[in-house]
């Protein structure tokens, strides 16, 4: 079976995988005591988040009112990552570590999150370690799939992260941002690649408050990498 045959099963799967998920309704269970199985395969996921130090792919979101974009994907741990939005999607997302900075072409804004204050900083850290940093909500297995459902142990980040991974390639295939009010955003990866070079300028970010002083170094919202 050639890979592009490969790659399209996978999709197909993880969007069945959505479907399923999208009908389960939005609360978040409680935190229940882990089975041994269940922290081993806890114990996969972290490996592949600690197999890296860089990583570029593609990624396809569906936002909560079902729209669907595409874009390009830089991560550079820890706290480092880049959505580069196909256009005419007008949305930039960097972060450099600290703040996450969402660029609007359209509006000509820009919007500013602390990073400590997403639950994405549980996968971007130097040392992933998932059963240490997070509250482990669910473990189930759908569709082929390890599916996570996990929340920051500091109460001050909303919402959860639920994390899919394919145990058979052993990749992470796509994550779901759910905020408070039970709205999903949901990252599906593809084409991942490890440990290439990046130009620190993909996640420079000109930080809130910054005076005159600074603006002389510019953000680099515009320029497509790689």
């Amino acid at each position: 079976m050639g890979s592009t045959t490969t790659r399209k099963l996978c999709r197909r799967r993880v969007l069945r995988l959505m479907t399923a998920l999208s009908m389960m309704g939005m609360a978040i269970p409680v935190a229940t005591a882990l089975t041994p199985a269940e922290r081993a395969q806890i114990g996969e996921i972290n490996s592949f988040l600690n197999s890296f130090s860089t990583l570029k792919g593609d990624f396809t979101q569906v936002s909560p009112r079902g729209r669907v974009s595409t874009g390009r994907v830089f991560i550079a741990k820890p706290g480092r990552m880049r959505f580069e939005y196909t256009p005419p999607h007008p949305l930039v997302i960097v972060s450099d570590g600290t703040w996450v900075a969402i660029r609007n072409s359209a509006k000509d804004k820009v919007d500013y999150y602390p990073l400590s204050k997403t639950p994405l900083k549980l996968v971007l850290a130097k040392n992933v370690d998932l059963l240490r940093d997070a509250r482990v909500q669910r473990v189930e297995r759908r569709e082929g799939y390890v599916v996570v459902t996990l929340t920051a142990q500091d109460k001050g980040v909303p919402g959860s992260l639920m994390l899919i991974y394919d145990p058979v390639a052993k990749v992470l295939r796509q994550w779901t941002v759910i905020d408070p009010q039970g709205r999903r955003t949901t990252i599906t990866l593809s084409q991942l690649v490890k440990d290439v070079r990046m130009d620190k300028r993909l996640f420079r970010v000109k930080r809130p408050g910054d005076g005159p002083k600074r603006r002389r170094v510019r953000q680099n919202f515009n320029t497509r990498r790689q």
